[in-house]
């Protein structure tokens, strides 16, 4: 695959808002210290509900990020994109005034978008008619607004868009961000997904699919990816932002790189609405498109940030996935699945993973796979069980499989010479 002028892009800002912590400092370290971040709801009464439990964000004051006057027209889901963003932002070093705004692009996805504002809209409608819905309903609930307040906020005026493909929304979104650099249509992109899905009915709605663990006894130890006692997901939020630049405008400006974007896959199970197919053609397929577009060979890669969402049959899946694509390899791949500690940021999730996944090269050492007690005769990687690792990471991927049969694939390396 060719772009233009092979321009090549690299990650110098990250910004990080998740159950383990507000901000990449103490989002980083709790994932190595394996500090799980799931525990019982306080967002809304769980009185009759099958799960009490989830990845809930505590302690973020929007005010650090947001005007006061301004939060109420802003959806949960927005403003951690927003807290991110400008964390990514101020961590790349980045001068915005002085850049060129109509070079500087903006994509952030969400699988869902405003469901707080949702929710909250259709109470005051039903208890006090149409005449008291807020002016602010649409511009909040919607999936794209994320994207546009952080462009608002940043002043940056080149291509702009949000993806929205569930699971999938923040990968496909950092893809886009990546492919907008190489074809010369930005020189910056601030890109990645967010998520704000812990409601009454969106907690209700996966559990009625029987997709959420019940594990309501012991939170910290539901979410379990890989392990064979997994009872299913632990529903998350928060958003992961990445600062994605063209080569030399990095280091024309001295710019600190976390990583290089190699490359980028996507595919279709074409399958199902909800469940993977068990063959895990699809994505493989994706897999291999990304180690194609990045130049990488399967033996090439060091470290998969998986899928992993600690479902029954995801996680079988994505194991078969990663024998098929890289054979005999897998079985020295580091695999693991950081969201046995943040539970799953739904359409955040690609885009914090990615985060993630440069953290680690930067730093060269792998966040863990906690909760991993039994193994699954299935499921037989090394997924990095409950204790970080110290390991120089080459080439590393971040696996994304949403509802709908989508699957991304972003592929990252240190910075090739």
């Amino acid at each position: 695959m060719s772009h233009a002028k092979n321009r090549r892009v690299v990650v110098t800002g990250v910004g990080m808002v998740a159950p383990v912590g507000v901000g990449r400092q103490e989002c980083w370290a709790n994932l190595l210290e394996g500090r799980g971040g799931i525990r019982t709801i306080t967002r809304f009464d769980t009185t009759g509900f099958d799960t009490t439990i989830a990845g809930e964000v505590r302690d973020f004051d929007a005010t650090r990020w947001i005007p006061k006057r301004e939060i109420k027209r802003v959806d949960l889901y927005s403003q951690y994109a927003m807290a991110a963003a400008r964390e990514a932002v101020e961590d790349s070093g980045l001068d915005l005034g002085a850049e060129d705004a109509t070079r500087c692009g903006c994509i952030i996805g969400s699988g869902i978008g405003g469901l707080p504002t949702i929710e909250e809209q259709y109470r005051r409608f039903a208890e006090k008619g149409p005449g008291k819905v807020s002016a602010f309903l649409v511009p909040k609930m919607m999936s794209n607004a994320a994207s546009g307040l952080v462009a608002i906020a940043l002043g940056l005026k080149g291509p702009n868009h949000g993806c929205v493909s569930a699971c999938a929304s923040g990968a496909h979104s950092v893809g886009d961000g990546l492919r907008i650099i190489q074809d010369d249509w930005a020189d910056v992109v601030v890109t990645g997904g967010s998520e704000a899905p812990i409601t009454f009915l969106g907690i209700g709605g996966f559990n009625a699919l029987k997709a959420l663990s019940t594990r309501n006894d012991a939170p910290e130890k539901a979410s379990r990816p890989f392990d064979r006692d997994r009872d299913g997901f632990v529903v998350g939020e928060g958003a992961g932002i990445l600062v994605l630049e063209e080569l030399e405008h990095a280091r024309r400006r001295g710019a600190r790189i976390y990583a290089e974007m190699l490359g980028f896959g996507s595919s279709c199970d074409a399958y199902h609405i909800t469940a993977p197919d068990e063959t895990a053609e699809g994505p493989s397929r994706a897999m291999q498109w990304a180690l194609k577009d990045a130049g990488a060979n399967p033996e090439d890669v060091d470290y998969v940030n998986a899928h992993g969402t600690s479902t029954l049959y995801n996680d079988k899946v994505e194991t078969l996935a990663l024998k098929k694509t890289f054979g005999d390899h897998a079985a020295r791949l580091a695999v693991s699945s950081t969201k046995s500690m943040t539970g799953h940021l739904l359409g955040g999730s690609g885009a914090f993973e990615a985060v993630v996944v440069a953290l680690a090269i930067h730093e060269k050492r792998v966040p863990p796979t906690i909760n991993h007690e039994t193994p699954d005769p299935e499921c037989d990687l090394d997924y990095v069980p409950n204790h970080a690792r110290e390991m120089p990471v080459r080439v590393a991927i971040s696996n994304s499989l949403g509802f709908g049969g989508h699957n991304a694939v972003i592929c990252l390396g240190s910075l090739r010479a």
